[in-house]
């Protein structure tokens, strides 16, 4: 039987219960910073787009099977690539120096 999927999104929510049961496993292990959102995207970007005649079984077993070590690593890599900038709009400062005593 042939499943197909309107969407890609129809498609992600299909994948929810296979994606929520690795996101229990990683919080074993202390990966709780991982998101079902990274696996997605992981899997997409490195495995599901070169495939051809994908199964959905075939993306549940990628997904429970993935290495928490290779998700741990990207999820790290993709932290790394954001650029960070202190947020420099203004703001209202007390200063001392207008203050007076008296």
């Amino acid at each position: 039987m042939d499943i197909e999927f309107n969407s890609i999104r129809e498609l992600y929510e299909r994948l929810l219960p296979a994606l929520n049961t690795k996101i229990t496993e990683l919080k074993r292990y202390d990966l709780d910073y991982i998101k079902k959102e990274d696996i997605w995207n992981y899997l997409k970007i490195t495995k599901w787009e070169k495939a051809t005649n994908l199964e959905l079984y075939q993306m549940v077993d990628d997904i429970l099977n993935l290495d928490n070590d290779e998700i741990d690593k990207y999820v790290k890599d993709e932290i790394r690539k954001k650029v960070i900038k202190p947020n420099l709009e203004d703001m209202k400062v007390d200063d001392a120096s207008d203050k007076k005593e008296g």
